[in-house]
C-alpha cells in the first residue's frame, strides 16, 4: 500500500471511529446519518424482527405477540364455542394462528425491503432520532400496504397449518360466530392485522439493538 492510499484509508477509519463514537453518544444523531444509512437501519431490524418470528413457535410463545382469536382477545370467540372450548379446540386453532403468522413472516422479507425501498424520507429526521423511529416511520407511511401484501401470505398459511378445517369444526352448530368476526375474511383481517402488530414490535426492538451497536450498523457505510 502506497503512502497516499494508506492515508485515505487511515482517514476514512477515522471518520469511520468518529461517526460511531458520536452515535454510541447521542442516539439522535442517528438523523444525520444518510439515507442509505436510515434504510439501513430500518432494513437490518425488518430483516432480524421476521427471522426471529419465522421461528417455529415463536408468535404463540411470546405473550407480548401471540395471536389470539377475534372478539375481547377470544374470549367472545370460547363462550360461543362452549363445550369445544372445554375439549381444549379453541386453543388448537389459537395456536394455528400462531403458525400462520410464522409462516407468513419467513416470506415476507421481500414485502418490507420493497416498502423500505419506496419509503419517501423528506419527513424521517424527525422521526428516526426516536430510538424505535424508524420503526414507527415504516409503520406509520407503509403500514396499509404492508397489510395489503401481507394479506394474502396470511391467508395461504392459514389454510396450510389446518386453521380452516379447525374452525368449520368448531363453527358447526354455531351460527353467531360471525358476529365474532369468525369467518375466513374476519380471521384473516384479524390474523394479519395483529401479526404487523407483533412484526413491529420486534422491529422496535430490533432498531434499539442496532442503535446500541453503532458498528454493526456503519459497518456498510464506511
Amino acid at each position: 500500500m502506497d503512502d497516499g492510499t494508506e492515508m485515505i484509508a487511515r482517514r476514512t477509519l477515522i471518520a469511520g471511529a468518529a461517526a460511531m463514537l458520536a452515535l454510541a453518544n447521542a442516539p439522535w444523531a442517528i438523523a444525520k446519518l444518510p439515507k442509505s444509512g436510515v434504510k439501513g437501519l430500518i432494513a437490518g431490524a425488518s430483516d432480524g424482527a421476521l427471522d426471529k418470528l419465522a421461528e417455529p413457535g415463536a408468535f404463540y410463545r411470546d405473550t407480548a405477540v401471540r395471536i389470539l382469536l377475534p372478539g375481547a382477545g377470544g374470549k367472545l370467540a370460547s363462550k360461543l364455542f362452549g363445550m369445544g372450548d372445554q375439549l381444549g379446540l379453541t386453543t388448537n386453532l389459537t395456536k394455528s394462528l400462531n403458525d400462520a403468522g410464522g409462516k407468513a413472516a419467513g416470506e415476507a422479507k421481500p414485502i418490507f425491503r420493497t416498502a423500505i425501498d419506496d419509503l419517501r424520507w423528506t419527513d424521517a429526521p424527525g422521526l428516526v432520532a426516536k430510538n424505535d423511529g424508524a420503526t414507527r416511520y415504516l409503520q406509520q407511511s407503509a403500514g396499509s400496504v404492508l397489510f395489503t401484501k401481507v394479506s394474502p401470505l396470511i391467508g395461504s398459511a392459514l389454510d396450510d397449518v389446518g386453521a380452516w378445517r379447525q374452525l368449520d369444526q368448531l363453527s358447526q352448530g354455531s351460527p353467531l360466530l360471525a358476529s365474532a368476526g369468525l369467518t375466513r375474511d374476519g380471521l384473516t383481517r384479524s390474523v394479519t392485522e395483529q401479526a404487523l402488530k407483533g412484526i413491529f414490535h420486534y422491529m422496535a426492538g430490533e432498531e434499539a439493538a442496532l442503535r446500541r451497536n453503532p458498528a454493526a450498523l456503519l459497518k456498510d457505510i464506511f
